[in-house]
């Protein structure tokens, strides 16, 4: 089935197909890094309900990952990808290879200050300058309207919007909701590196969300008693937490009290492999 859809692994040929396509078309486009899963196709099915084309990118960008980590054994799966790919409308796949993304003699970066070192950043300081640079790159080379991400990364979107927004770019972020299996766990590439007794213990990160949200739901108001039961609970199914953090939705600047929309995020260690994962909670 693979051979029905239509896959570029050039710069170059990406242009030339891109300028054979109408201005009066709308582009969207979805930015992977391969090994899809529910939640990337949930992006492409968005994409084709309001786009005219929909692109998709399959590239394991190696300078969004820092010193130490899964580089060499992020999964990958391309024959897979566009089996999946072509059961959706999807118009092209743009695969290059690192060479043509990050040729010789390559020395432009973009960062977005400030929210690049929150959170995420702490942990994973040169994460953000990588993402907000391939996606640059990716923006320039495909030129879409809309940019179909996945709120599971909820802090890289707004790292994103805000690059999108200061360099003027003609492109639109449509957020989707995060995909989850029907235990709850958020779906991610990276849940392929859990065996069975960490794939159990990953749960926590639902289990304690549903539990912040009873204490918020029955009157609890201060932040601190919320995060220690969270921490407690994830503890205690031998999870190492990173952070996690009440903040602003709009901002990300963190919050002092239970009031309003907030954004819960989360980063947690089950075994080796990192997992992050956040929730919205509206408090009157």
């Amino acid at each position: 089935m693979k051979d029905s859809i239509r896959v570029i692994d050039s710069i170059q040929e990406m242009r030339e197909y891109r300028s054979l396509i109408y201005e009066t078309k709308n582009i969207g486009f979805v930015p992977t890094m391969g090994y899809l899963h529910e939640g990337h196709l949930s992006l492409v099915e968005q994409s084709n309900k309001e786009s005219d084309i929909t692109i998709v990118s399959i590239y394991v960008n190696p300078t969004q990952f820092g010193e130490n980590e899964d580089l060499q054994t992020y999964p990958r799966d391309i024959d897979r990808d566009l089996d999946l790919l072509c059961k959706y409308n999807v118009d092209a796949v743009f695969y290059p290879n690192n060479k043509e993304m990050y040729p010789e003699g390559y020395l432009t970066w973009v960062e977005v200050e400030k929210l690049s070192s929150l959170y995420c950043g702490r942990s994973r300081p040169t994460h953000f300058k990588g993402v907000s640079t391939i996606v640059s790159k990716l923006i320039n080379i495909v030129r879409p309207l809309y940019l179909y991400m996945g709120e599971k990364d909820f802090q890289q979107i707004a790292v994103l919007k805000k690059m999108i927004e200061d360099l003027n770019y003609d492109t639109y972020i449509r957020p989707c909701p995060i995909v989850r299996e029907i235990d709850g766990l958020a779906l991610s590439s990276r849940n392929a590196y859990l065996n069975e007794k960490e794939r159990r213990n990953a749960l926590s990160l639902y289990e304690a969300q549903i539990l912040a949200k009873e204490m918020i739901y029955k009157g609890e108001r201060n932040i601190d008693t919320v995060i220690s039961k969270m921490r407690k609970l994830i503890n205690e199914k031998d999870g190492r937490i990173d952070y996690i953090e009440f903040v602003d939705p709009h901002t990300l600047e963190l919050k002092a009290d239970l009031i309003g929309t907030l954004r819960v995020l989360m980063a947690v260690y089950i075994g080796k492999t990192r997992l992050i994962d956040n929730f919205e909670i509206t408090i009157n």
